[in-house]
């Protein structure tokens, strides 16, 4: 699905998870499958919604987040 969107998908975030989630409650387990994480140290990109920003301030603890760079934009 996500290499089906195009250039015109809009703004996207970078989350990589980072930390563990064991010792945590289900709700941080669940956000971050729902982010569609599955592996520790994996990165995916998901869409700037404010659905996906409230998923990653609920984890944000176990994420990095950045926003990929523009290949080839104009200043």
């Amino acid at each position: 699905m996500a290499a089906e969107r195009g250039a015109d998908a809009g703004p996207m975030l970078r989350v990589t998870w980072v930390r563990s989630t064991i010792g945590h409650k289900a709700g941080a387990r669940g956000t971050i499958r729902a982010l569609g994480l599955h592996r520790l140290n994996q990165t995916v990109e998901i869409a700037d919604t404010p659905v996906n920003r409230g998923m990653l301030r609920r984890v944000a603890f176990l994420l990095h987040v950045q926003e990929p760079t523009r290949e080839g934009g104009t200043q």
